[in-house]
């Protein structure tokens, strides 16, 4: 048995791809549209792992998709949790959970699917503006 990938389906495929690709840092493998389907799916990864795949579904028709407990988030491990955090800040993307502790954060993509960032190896040591950040909504 084999991992291949995570789905989820998104209702805005250019501000999915702008949050997941732009300002997370995800690489684009492979795209298939499907016209006679309704449908287009995009596969992602991190630079250098596609061992850890998420799908991107777009269903052409316009659906109203509610968020539950059955899901909880994608994770990714990042070289600098405090660069990584100021890219995506950069970008428009709220940070939910500061990485107030240099090791862990967490942001929504814009179909509300949690993701956490984790720091590659120790924690970093605590900085600001990071530090005095509070939580935004939920993560």
């Amino acid at each position: 048995m084999k991992y291949l990938h995570t789905m989820v389906r998104v209702t805005d495929l250019d501000a999915s791809l702008r949050f997941y690709c732009d300002a997370l840092g995800l690489q684009v493998l492979r795209r298939r549209d499907v016209p006679e389907g309704k449908f287009t799916l995009v596969f992602l990864a991190a630079p250098g792992d596609e061992t850890a795949q998420v799908e991107l579904t777009w269903n052409h028709d316009p659906e109203v998709y509610t968020g539950g407990r059955n899901f909880g988030h994608l994770a990714y491990e990042v070289a600098d949790i405090y660069a990584t955090c100021r890219r995506l800040q950069d970008h428009g993307v709220t940070i939910l959970r500061p990485p107030r502790d240099g090791r862990m954060a967490f942001v929504r993509s814009p179909d509300g699917i949690s993701v956490e960032l984790l720091q590659a190896g120790s924690a970093l040591a605590p900085q600001e503006p990071w530090v005095s950040m509070g939580n935004t909504g939920s993560w």
